[in-house]
């Protein structure tokens, strides 16, 4: 099969039928033996009964349908999607109708003809509130970029293709639908660009995302770097930032010792060392550090156990 259209969907059944209809009408003479996933997430409005009408409405692509008891989230979604799919190209979009399928053509001729691993949307015109949504968004995706090291303008775009080996080596899970291109950078999938894209005005219904996804999607941000980058190695972190923070404890507390000695043998006055706060600040100092190690040197035990960790993503052999 050449292609793999995945739509995650939640309380969406006014747009279904509709972008059903305008993925056939802009696939219909292309030549491409397609599929359409739709995972519904919980939706309680009579999405799953328009689901599953569809094959019978539509000839040409097979239409697949997977629907969860509750609503588990996008990255749960995507990842039963990514499963699923058959098609040698993953396209990934949203149901709301603000994606444009007239956009998929292009977006597979770039995955199998300039051999990208992924292709993101980039909505450069949004038609979304400039206050609530443009703005944290372009704050979100330069921090993103900082971290990353992937210069996508719209990380969060849901409108994506992959190769079909890309969506088959990683695990999206939690909230980390946002950050896909950097789960396959971290499996080695480093050839990573973007499209500006046709960013429509939602037609049906109202936004699933609040402005509590910025501070979520920043948190999530922070684990994924760390995780990518000391998961398998805790003790580099740990270790060393409890060793550092020992060692400033010991030197501070040495400091105030040697300081009220000084003082005491030449006559001159002094404060007792308890008296100090900065001797509590330097015990406080070396119970941290002690812990921060002994924590990291936990973290390298789990980490020695793990059942994955001598999986390493092979690209090819003979």
């Amino acid at each position: 099969m050449d292609l793999s259209i995945v739509i995650s969907l939640y309380n969406e059944k006014e747009s279904l039928r509709e972008l059903t209809d305008w993925i056939v009408r802009t696939l219909k003479d292309k030549g491409l033996e397609y599929e359409i996933i739709l995972v519904d997430d919980g939706s309680h409005d009579g999405s799953w009964d328009v689901i599953k009408s569809l094959p019978s409405e539509f000839s040409g692509p097979v239409i697949r349908g997977i629907r969860f008891r509750r609503n588990y989230g996008k990255s749960a979604a995507l990842y039963n999607g990514f499963k699923a799919a058959q098609g040698e190209v993953v396209i990934t979009m949203d149901a709301d109708l603000q994606d444009s399928p007239e956009e998929i053509p292009e977006l597979y001729r770039m995955i199998k003809e300039e051999g990208w691993d992924i292709v993101s949307g980039w909505k450069q015109n949004r038609q979304d509130n400039k206050l609530t949504k443009n703005l944290p968004s372009k704050l979100y995706n330069w921090t993103a970029r900082k971290i990353t090291g992937i210069k996508l303008h719209d990380m969060n775009c849901g409108l994506k293709a992959y190769r079909r080996e890309v969506v088959k080596s990683i695990e999206v899970y939690g909230e980390m639908h946002r950050y896909i291109p950097y789960l396959a950078k971290n499996e080695g999938f480093t050839r990573v660009t973007e499209m500006p894209v046709h960013h429509q005005k939602r037609k049906y219904g109202k936004s699933k995302f609040g402005l509590e996804r910025f501070v979520n999607g920043f948190l999530d941000l922070l684990s994924l770097w760390f995780l990518s980058t000391f998961g398998k190695k805790p003790m580099h972190f740990f270790g060393f930032t409890g060793l550092v923070t020992f060692l400033l404890g010991f030197i501070f507390a040495v400091w105030i010792i040697v300081e009220k000695l000084v003082a005491q043998a030449n006559g001159l006055h002094f404060r007792p060392v308890t008296e100090q706060p900065g001797f509590f600040l330097a015990l406080a100092a070396l119970v941290i550090g002690v812990l921060l190690f002994l924590a990291g040197f936990i973290g390298e035990m789990v980490s020695r156990n793990a059942a994955e960790r001598n999986h390493y993503n092979i690209k090819e052999e003979f």
